[in-house]
């Protein structure tokens, strides 16, 4: 009986594919480290609009108003970047003491 030319193959690549296994790290059962962000972080920006019809002291009011939910905002950004960074270092650090 003739022998099929893809069975030793077959053989040669499960036994790498096996072999590849064995030399792998194990996975981790611990799940990475998450932080939760702040509810500001989440919470979408809110900015001032002027009524139908304006008048100079609704401009000034807005004006004034705009710019403080601006810098809001801006901290509210911050924050969730730096907890994202934060994250993200803890992670590392836990793949590092894992190796």
């Amino acid at each position: 009986m003739p022998i099929n030319p893809w069975r030793p193959a077959a053989l040669i690549a499960c036994a790498t594919m096996t072999a590849n296994c064995a030399a792998s790290h194990p996975i981790s059962p611990v799940a990475p480290a998450r932080l939760v962000l702040p509810e500001a972080a989440i919470r979408p920006c809110a900015l001032a609009t002027l009524p139908a019809e304006p008048t100079a002291g609704d401009l000034d009011a807005a004006y004034l108003l705009r710019g403080a939910q601006i810098v809001a905002c801006d901290g509210a950004r911050r924050l969730a970047v730096e907890t994202l960074l934060s994250e993200r270092a803890m992670q590392d650090a836990q793949v590092r003491r894992r190796d």
